[in-house]
């Protein structure tokens, strides 16, 4: 069903208040300049002394209750400690603040009912503003009292004070926005910054063995090498010289991420039969002791040796006097991009080792505003809620805001940061919905669902401005695009130096080594996987978890699987691409058929002098391209590219596609689906086979033309082409070139309908069809 184009799926340019709106010139003062101020009450609870015993055995187990308004924050509470210290920052945000008064009261735990210890009341009125750089405000010990205003006995160390979300307490703090949120969720609602894990290429090359020692020595021995790095299995082919000395010097590749926990085993096996193998000896390589290569100058090559029993801890290792062999060289590759993300939108493209990378660039710089219109996500409590929260992903810097909990319109305010050393990368923006705010991790329990994603090309942004825009986010579902929301951003992206980054054009967009050692690209596909698969298992063990479902929503893990729709959307953007191609034909074909008698007799005249003035040809190409180029700055796009449903043809996709696009990998669909849908791409590879034929169809004429398949056609060729080598031998250059031009161009009446004589001659050519069974 074809949706209607709808307004909501624009980018919406917005005139948020940045910074508090103070400015000075075109800069904002403020260090959070690109987000708007949120002002919070601080309240750090530091320490407590000389509190009086309340418990029957003279013991007191205090805990501090902060109080504003309906919102309660607690401490934790010790045990039987007159002195406890919790250092303790709660924040309460102004604008859901209704009470004049903020309460820090001391309880003492006890079974039935809480005792009170004294408290300390504070009016909102006289706590001071504090705005940094300035110092944190030191606390002070202040006297208990009772409800009354009577003191009592104890004293409680604290700091009050109105700051803003840029105060260093604020990402620890305690929220009152969380005020439901358990001690166990806690950690998983607040904001946090990740690094992935610094990812390299392991090359092992497998050279040969000597001295193998099959079971069976009445038959060839089949011998191949299998080595194991953590979950990655990859094996040689089977050595083609079937003795106890084979070879191979075959590379296999894997993903290694530091630090280096686990080693490279290889195993020489036999294969005795079919799915049977014989392990004829194994070796285990710890990678920190591997050589670290930066470019392609070979390393020297090791002999290790295999053992039929590698040493378990706890086990003694059996003494072997002589031992099979294997031949290797194995090193990691310094010099590659490990890629863990698409070539199409790859937020970094330096290589591994840290020697070869280039002096930043610029700095880019994201403030993570607000959404709004958010769908909800789930049900709390017979009611339809949404927790959201957002991640940013630039580079190997990932970083997650805190999450607003039960907010269709949450505001974030968060501002990041990240070097940039390449203007050509893109920045990923998720949002997300939280299913873990009661705490626990379970495996098998709620993932966090995506609410969409956005982004940015550092290319197409002006240096030194701010974009500030409402972004539309879109998730695709099997029942079709939906908008579940916007996202809104203040982006902006420094220079600091623009010679350097104008340099950056010039240069490759990977590093040196895939060019001059180049990965096939099975070899890359695969690597990648690895890659994300190492990028998602270390960030979910992080604390709080970026659980593999965020990271390979970030990562695009799933965007190289068949797709019916994406398909259709490459067809189109190429026929985009060659729709200039086409126009100017038809254009052309005007002008040889004399449509506007005007036009074509300017275009002889040019042709003519082009040819009497060759000279003249290449500078009369790039001035008309400049002059287009500055024809074209009065449409230059003014607001940054964001996701396009009619690009990517999701707003009139067919169910079925859809429904094919979700499936699983292998399927699990009906039996007659699967027909249907294999029926389906049989017909589109039918008409792919037809194409593909038909060029090298095409291409196997040319080579006929002198191969002598048909002997009269090739003979008229050599006599053309020794006929036209004495005429344009003893005729100029230029004669020849007007005259073809001039019957290129002639008036349609000296035009037949019928094709050409060389068109007649190329198609009457052999081609190899007739040999295709």
């Amino acid at each position: 069903m074809k949706r209607p184009p709808h307004e909501d799926f624009s980018l919406k340019e917005t005139k948020p208040h940045l910074g508090g709106g103070k400015t000075t010139g075109d800069k904002l003062t403020s260090t959070y300049d690109l987000v708007e101020q949120m002002q919070y009450l601080y309240v750090r609870v530091v320490k407590a002394k000389d509190l009086p015993a309340k418990d029957v055995t003279g013991s007191c187990d205090p805990y501090v209750e902060v109080r504003m308004g309906n919102y309660k924050g607690t401490t934790r509470h010790f045990e039987k400690n007159p002195k406890p210290e919790w250092n303790q920052v709660f924040a309460f945000s102004k604008d859901r603040i209704q009470a004049s008064m903020l309460e820090v009261i001391v309880k003492d735990k006890d079974v039935l009912k809480d005792d009170f210890i004294g408290g300390v009341v504070f009016d909102l009125n006289e706590v001071p503003k504090r705005v940094p750089p300035d110092s944190p405000l030191a606390p002070q010990w202040y006297k208990l009292a009772d409800r009354k205003g009577d003191k009592l006995k104890g004293e409680l160390m604290l700091a009050v004070w109105w700051g803003t979300q840029a105060d260093e307490a604020f990402p620890e703090a305690w929220h009152s926005d969380a005020a439901t949120i358990s001690g166990d969720g806690l950690a998983n609602i607040r904001s946090k910054v990740y690094l992935s894990p610094k990812l390299w290429y392991l090359r092992v090359n497998v050279i040969e063995a000597q001295d193998l020692i099959p079971n069976d020595k009445t038959r060839f021995p089949e011998v191949y090498v299998k080595a194991t790095l953590g979950n990655q299995i990859l094996r040689t082919r089977v050595s083609s010289s079937k003795t106890i000395n084979p070879l191979w010097n075959e590379d296999l590749m894997f993903v290694a991420s530091e630090p280096f926990e686990e080693p490279l085993i290889l195993s020489v096996e036999d294969r005795v039969g079919p799915n049977k193998e014989e392990l004829l000896g194994r070796c285990g390589i710890p990678l920190q002791y591997v050589d670290r290569r930066l470019d392609h100058k070979m390393i020297n090559s090791r002999w290790f040796n295999l053992e039929k029993h590698m040493m378990v801890e706890g086990e003694k290792k059996k003494e072997v006097k002589f031992a099979s062999r294997i031949h290797m060289r194995i090193c990691l590759e310094g010099g590659y991009h490990v890629l863990d993300e698409s070539t199409h939108y790859s937020s970094d493209l330096r290589p591994t080792a840290k020697q070869l990378w280039k002096n930043s660039i610029g700095v880019l710089e994201v403030g993570i505003l607000s959404a709004n219109g958010l769908s909800p996500m789930k049900t709390k409590d017979g009611r339809a809620t949404t927790d959201a929260y957002c991640v940013a992903k630039y580079g190997n810097k990932w970083v997650r805001t805190r999450t607003i909990v039960d907010s269709f319109t949450p505001k974030w305010n968060e501002q990041y940061t990240w070097e940039v050393f390449d203007p050509c990368t893109v920045i990923t923006i998720g949002v997300f919905d939280n299913c873990h705010l009661q705490g626990g991790d379970n495996p098998g329990g709620a993932r966090d669902s995506r609410i969409g994603k956005v982004r940015i090309r550092l290319s197409t942004l002006e240096t030194d401005r701010v974009y500030t825009h409402s972004y539309p986010l879109l998730v695709l579902h099997p029942s079709g695009v939906k908008k579940m929301g916007e996202i809104h951003l203040a982006v902006r992206f420094t220079c600091s130096s623009l010679v350097n980054m104008m340099h950056m054009y010039s240069q490759p967009l990977l590093p040196k080594m895939h060019y001059v050692h180049p990965l096939t690209v099975s070899q890359l596909d695969s690597l990648r996987h690895q890659a994300t698969q190492i990028v998602s298992m270390r960030l979910s063990r992080a604390e709080p978890p970026l659980r593999k479902e965020i990271v390979e929503y970030m990562l695009d893990v799933g965007s190289h699987m068949w797709s019916m729709r994406r398909s259709k959307a490459n067809f189109l953007r190429i026929m985009s691409v060659l729709g200039g191609l086409i126009a100017m034909g038809k254009w052309f074909d005007q002008i040889c058929s004399w449509k506007n008698p005007i036009t074509t007799v300017l275009i002889h005249i040019l042709f003519l002098i082009l040819i009497l003035y060759p000279e003249l040809i290449l500078p009369t190409v790039f001035l008309y391209m400049f002059l287009i180029g500055i024809w074209y700055y009065r449409w230059k796009p003014r607001n940054p590219p964001h996701m396009d449903t009619r690009l990517s043809c999701a707003d009139n996709a067919h169910p079925d596609e859809l429904d094919e696009e979700f499936d699983t990998f292998p399927t699990n669909r009906p039996p007659d689906v699967i027909r249907m849908r294999y029926d389906r791409i049989r017909s589109i590879a039918g008409r792919m086979q037809t194409v593909i034929g038909d060029l090298a169809t095409q291409g196997e004429r040319f080579q006929s033309l002198i191969s002598w398949r048909d002997p009269r056609a090739t003979s008229l060729f050599v006599v053309f082409c020794l006929l036209a080598a004495i005429v344009l031998y003893v005729t100029p250059f230029q004669v020849i070139a007007i005259l073809t031009g001039f019957y290129v161009l002639r008036h349609p009446r000296f035009r037949r309908k019928l094709p050409s004589v060389p068109i007649n001659f190329f198609r009457r050519l052999p081609a190899r069809t007739d040999c295709m069974l």
